[in-house]
């Protein structure tokens, strides 16, 4: 008992020293920014780091679609999380490819669980690179189901989908694909 007491004295003194020194001391390049109220992992501002498979999406003209549905999917701060992710990105092209009408309907907040499955059929929980796109391999996505990797004369697939570009990030890695990967319906 008499030990606790002398530690717990101890901690009250070093905890007390550090506010009384950390108080006179304050420096802009020191400030860590803070999150946003009610907002996840992609709220936090961080001007230094690099990006994570969201703002980088974010930062594409070529992802504007694949970033409303994340929104209304309410999917943004999962895929903001530390992860790691591969994530096949459809273009807006491959978006706009889909039956006229189709983007419209899955991004109503009445659909946001089927968009959200739609979505998480394009994330795999790990970082799959190069070298683990082998021809006839599958995998499970994070909605449950498997795509499937072709690799033909080094062009490389995922269900039929050309992967087009590979972009890294800080939580994993973007697949960028020319068409929207549609799970098979249950």
């Amino acid at each position: 008992m008499k030990y606790l007491a002398i530690i717990a004295a101890f901690l009250m003194a070093v905890s007390c020293n550090n506010a009384t020194e950390n108080a006179g001391s304050s420096s802009t390049s020191e400030a860590v920014e803070q999150p946003l109220a009610g907002g996840g992992q992609s709220a936090v501002v961080d001007n230094e780091s690099g990006k994570d498979i969201v703002k980088v999406a974010s930062g594409s003209k070529d992802h504007s679609t694949l970033v409303a549905a994340l929104k209304a999917a309410d999917y943004v701060n999962a895929i903001s999380n530390a992860g790691p992710f591969t994530v096949f990105a459809p273009t807006n092209a491959a978006f706009d490819a889909l039956p006229k009408g189709t983007v419209d309907d899955l991004l109503k907040p009445e659909n946001k669980d089927k968009l959200r499955s739609i979505l998480e059929y394009h994330v795999y929980l790990g970082v799959l690179k190069d070298a683990l796109l082998s021809d006839g391999v599958s995998y499970g996505m994070a909605s449950g189901q498997n795509v499937t990797i072709g690799n033909k004369d080094g062009k490389v697939t995922v269900n039929g989908a050309n992967i087009i570009a590979s972009i890294p990030a800080t939580n994993g890695i973007i697949h960028v694909v020319d068409k929207v990967l549609l799970p098979e319906t249950k």
